[in-house]
């Protein structure tokens, strides 16, 4: 009796674990499809901030009349 109730426990451990990771990865998959398919693989976001990608600044004005 006692090893009946070890074994069922070590089997339904085992099915829950499996479960939980194939579920895991299910969730995981369907998300990044259903990502791709609505933006094409481009993240977009809501910040209303501005993007600034250069400021004209004394070290930037060094730094290419040194590259050039």
């Amino acid at each position: 009796m006692q090893e009946s109730r070890r074994n069922f426990l070590k089997n339904s451990a085992l099915v829950v674990g499996t479960a939980a990771v194939g579920a895991t990865a299910l969730a995981a998959n369907k998300e990044e499809v259903s990502l791709e398919a609505n933006s094409h693989g481009v993240v977009v976001g809501s910040s209303t901030k501005k993007e600034i990608l250069y400021k004209k600044t004394q070290a930037w004005e060094d730094f290419y009349k040194q590259a050039l």
